[in-house]
């Protein structure tokens, strides 16, 4: 199914909601929809389902403009933030609800394999209100496999779960969209889900299309600072930057052996993931010193926050480190690992794709 918006926009009042873009998300495939709370990533999901009308541009799947079609009448799965089933059916009448309406056999089957292939077979005899709100969630999603519609519509379908349950049903998702051949739209404020889904991504930031294209590829190369920001977990540190003789000069900081293109603005940011910083240097490393303000363990990562010259830095260093407040501290970085932006926020030059992320 090719699903296209086109030139859509969507006000509400005096309010913009959505701004002007299109968008044709790669049939069959999935795309994730990123962006902090109120990038407009529902309310373009509420379009493309159907629920809502766009003020102005149009909606069409497989050529057909379907702007006005309500959401009944078009063959849609959605799956929202809250466990949305039906409190009296038992789990087994949920997930076949479905496949009686489009007049399946062998229903039976069919509801053991889904509920099989997303762990819950041995619930089917319960109702939701029996069951964890992990296994809630994962009733709403067989549910909406077993619609088996061209297009899924997922709105931040684990933002309610706690952490273990949200790192077991992502690697779960992955793998059950990997077989399907729906065409997946998957809302999620965390840049670590698009990265791990995969796919394809859309950066949203108010209301707005910022980029869109293969995810590692919009990873890696932001178009943007606005896209950088919204792609970074935690924030990239972001440094003031002149051009200078030799490349990139961080103000209160190092020379960076940059080469900019000719005409390259003279005010510049220079943009450092926080995975890009280690303790231990490299050759051609730069040397940012300072000492440490804070010292985070966060799974099998630290993160580390460190004053210096330039600026507060944020490093995550591989498995767990201790330090003390007020240590000092050098943080290295490689040059080919910066990001450089001009003084309008636009991409002059990504990183080398060395695998640093």
């Amino acid at each position: 199914m090719q699903l296209l918006l086109d030139k859509i926009s969507k006000k509400v009042g005096p309010e913009t909601w959505l701004y002007d873009m299109s968008l044709a998300p790669r049939p069959g495939e999935v795309t994730v929809l990123l962006g902090a709370t109120q990038a407009g990533k529902t309310s373009l999901m509420r379009v493309m389902a159907g629920l809502d009308v766009p003020s102005a541009g149009r909606v069409l799947v497989d050529g057909e403009d379907v702007t006005g079609m309500p959401v009944r009448e078009r063959n849609v799965a959605m799956v929202y933030q809250q466990f949305i089933n039906y409190p009296s059916l038992r789990v087994a009448a949920n997930i076949a609800s479905p496949l009686k309406l489009r007049g399946d056999k062998d229903i039976d089957r069919q509801v053991r394999e889904i509920a099989g292939r997303l762990h819950i077979d041995m619930f089917l005899d319960r109702y939701p209100a029996e069951l964890s709100g992990g296994q809630q969630q994962r009733v709403a999603l067989a549910r909406a496999l077993a619609k088996g519609a061209p297009l899924m519509l997922l709105d931040e379908p684990l933002v309610n779960l706690d952490y273990k349950l949200r790192e077991e049903l992502r690697e779960e998702l992955t793998q059950l969209f990997a077989i399907g051949d729906s065409t997946v739209i998957y809302a999620t404020t965390e840049p670590g889900e698009a990265l791990l889904l995969g796919g394809y991504t859309a950066v949203l930031d108010g209301g707005e299309l910022l980029q869109y294209g293969p995810t590692a590829e919009v990873f890696h190369a932001p178009k943007s600072l606005r896209v950088a920001r919204a792609f970074s977990d935690p924030p990239m540190n972001l440094i003031d930057a002149k051009a200078s003789a030799r490349g990139v000069q961080l103000l209160g900081g190092a020379e960076l052996p940059i080469v900019l293109a000719p005409g390259a603005t003279t005010d510049l940011t220079v943009g450092v993931r926080a995975s890009a910083l280690r303790e231990t240097p490299r050759d051609g490393d730069v040397s940012l010193p300072g000492k440490v303000e804070l010292a985070e363990i966060s799974g099998s990562d630290t993160f580390v926050h460190v004053s210096t010259a330039v600026g507060e830095l944020v490093a995550q260093l591989t498995g767990v480190h201790y330090f003390d407040l007020g240590e000092p501290i050098a943080l290295y970085l490689q040059p080919a690992h910066a990001y450089v932006f001009d003084a309008g926020g636009a991409l002059l030059v990504a990183p080398q794709r060395t695998g640093v992320h």
